[in-house]
């Protein structure tokens, strides 16, 4: 896991290098920097060591023809590597990297599907002159490019592209940006013009001169969904030999791993069977530290979950360390912060970005994490509307879609005071509902149609219910939190890997029914009954949902209410050309003075003030 950046044709080496220290947190290790004879192309790499931790393992590599650098894992890499051997290969270091290098000799752009794992790399052929790059199939990885000045460059980050720009501006579709969190990481869009996204499960070709990209996609999830057994039983057997298998290839490392534990459902499943492997599986490359758990806590809120997480720890018996997230510390960084993240999102960044800080300061580089389950499983709640089109006029089937409905929304506390909830639990509709299965469709066909079923129905073969997870999972949702996590650990030098991402689960994901994930009451219904041998009972049991965010309405209210108003009467707040000044000031003084402001008048505030502090904290810095 690193830091690249490149370009062609080169450039001053110093220029480049300076450029090459802004992503120097991605690679806290060292670095490397590579000019072709010719000087056609200069690529820079910044080294988080991780396999192979000897002077063999850095970067850029250079084998034959070819030059890489490389942003990543390749989790399966030992297996490739034997092939390769069989096919005459010989290697001279343990490194992911290199294997990488010989599979592209080997089979070129089909080796990527090959690899089981995350990255963004760029490999120079010095006899064709072209440089070839590639993102991984769902994005985990950065990589962002720009044709400036006559020049093609690329990067992990914006910052590192931003020097060569002849300006720094924002987007012409920033607004658009701004008004949509969810919907630009799914795009080639980024905030700053004449930046753009290289989109994932692609790959493309540049050649000197070039002015423009033309990726080409080798992979998309639903040209493999499979045939599966129709017995539950049986689904669940597979998905948990194929969990165990994930967890397992991600626990190869030569430096400590840790686990970011909530005590939610997935985090949890994560951390359990890791430990059952540990138990009792034999590995190859793995660390054989202590197993870590660290757990973010908010004394006080509704949102700490350290008592869940607790019953964890005390179930296998791990290590953990506790971390109380420090409101006022945490806005004093906050510029800092905005700089790291890049982006803009509707919660603050301060306790995941604290959380991995933590972590790397604990000795621990890699943390194997529960991300990717909500949007392939169910895990917002509202989604599951949508499995009462696949539900059809089964009975069954529309009750437990309702119940599972019901309870999930009596627990959620993100979304509902006590008193909601309350309401919720009991209200008529419900009742009614419940009394005549019949009316379900006619009184969410209007809303359900309207908004989201006729847009989502992209492959009818896995049912409405999966086509809504299918877009959460591959264009909105995930991609942008899939970002969020890459730039609030990498911030500290830290590497997540996700085994629920391992291709060949989503795969099997999408390839199952509604009927697998919202079952009995319960969301994600395979996944607490695959793990559930390695599990305390009350995790596989616990329907509500918290979700790792910040307590913003309470802090804005205590800790963070002098910083806050500061800022909204302060000069460069009323300068600030990216903001509705009137109504952002609105919106932070509700969630302040009205006693009666809810979690969600905060997220408001927060994100209504977001691009200020983007300014301040990115653009601003970049600009320089």
């Amino acid at each position: 896991m690193c830091g690249i950046l490149g370009i062609l044709p080169s450039v001053d080496k110093e220029k480049f290098k300076e450029a090459l220290d802004t992503i120097s947190h991605r690679g806290p290790d060292g670095y490397g920097i590579w000019e072709s004879d010719d000087k056609t192309i200069m690529l820079g790499h910044r080294r988080l060591a991780i396999l192979d931790l000897s002077e063999n393992g850095k970067q850029p590599m250079v084998y034959g023809k070819y030059t890489i650098t490389f942003n990543g894992e390749i989790y399966n890499f030992i297996e490739i590597r034997k092939e390769l051997v069989q096919k005459g290969y010989k290697f001279y270091s343990d490194s992911d990297t290199e294997v990488i290098l010989k599979a592209y000799d080997a089979w070129g752009h089909a080796c990527l599907n090959r690899f089981n794992g995350m990255w963004a790399f760029a490999i120079w052929d010095r006899e064709v002159k072209t440089l070839f790059l590639s993102r991984d199939r769902y994005g985990k990885k950065p990589l962002f490019y720009s044709f400036t000045d006559g020049r093609f460059v690329f990067g992990s980050e914006m910052k590192a592209i931003a020097p060569f720009l002849s300006s720094v501006q924002t987007a012409d579709h920033f607004e658009w940006c701004r008004d949509n969190p969810f919907m630009y990481e799914g795009t080639e869009k980024t905030l700053i013009n004449n930046i753009n996204r290289f989109p994932a499960a692609s790959y493309a070709y540049v050649l000197p001169g070039q002015t423009t990209l033309h990726p080409q996609q080798y992979y998309r999830t639903i040209d493999h969904i499979k045939q599966v057994s129709k017995n539950y039983d049986d689904q669940v057997a597979e998905f948990r030999s194929l969990f165990i298998d994930a967890c397992a290839l991600r626990m190869r490392s030569d430096v400590p791993v840790g686990t970011a534990l909530s005590g939610g459902i997935d985090s949890s499943a994560v951390f359990c069977t890791l430990a059952h492997i540990k138990k009792n599986l034999p590995l190859e490359r793995i660390n054989h530290a202590r197993q870590h758990a660290f757990v973010a806590c908010f004394p006080g809120s509704f949102l700490d979950e350290r008592k869940y997480a607790q019953q964890v720890v005390d179930h296998l018996k791990a290590k953990a360390t506790f971390l109380n997230i420090d409101p006022v510390a945490g806005v004093e960084q906050l510029i800092d912060d905005m700089y790291y993240f890049e982006e803009l999102y509707i919660t603050s960044p301060i306790p995941m970005m604290r959380t991995y800080n933590a972590i790397r300061q604990n000795g621990v580089t890699v943390s194997i994490d529960g991300h990717g389950a909500d949007e392939m499983m169910t895990g917002y709640g509202t989604e599951m509307l949508e499995a009462f089109f696949d539900a059809g006029v089964n009975v069954t089937q529309i009750l437990d879609i309702l119940e599972t409905y019901r309870q999930f929304k009596s627990f959620d506390k993100n979304a509902w005071t006590l008193k909601e909830r309350i309401n919720t639990y009991n209200n008529h509709m419900f009742r009614r509902l419940k009394k005549n299965p019949k009316n379900v469709l006619a009184f969410y066909g209007k809303s359900l149609i309207g908004k989201h079923v006729a847009k989502h129905r992209l492959y009818p073969e896995i049912g409405h219910f999966n086509n809504l997870l299918y877009v959460l999972f591959h264009q909105t949702i995930l991609p942008t939190l899939l970002r969020n996590y890459d730039r609030y650990s990498m911030a500290s030098g830290v590497e997540i890997r996700m085994p629920f991402m391992d291709h060949r689960l989503v795969e099997y994901a999408f390839s199952i029914p509604f009927s697998s994930k919202i079952r009995k009451g319960y969301t994600k219904a395979i996944i607490r009954d695959a793990i559930a041998p390695f599990m305390p009972k009350s995790i596989v049991e616990r329907k509500g949902k918290i979700g790792f965010n910040s307590p913003t309405t309470e802090w804005l209210k205590g800790p963070w209410k002098s910083f806050f108003l500061d800022n909204i009467h302060s000069n460069d707040f009323r300068q600030c050309p990216l903001i509705n000044h009137k109504e952002v000031r609105q919106q932070v003084e509700k969630a302040i003075n009205d006693p009666n402001a809810l979690y969600g008048d905060g997220e408001v505030a927060w994100y209504g003030m977001q691009p200020y502090f983007w300014q301040k904290g990115f653009l601003n810095s970049v600009k320089h």
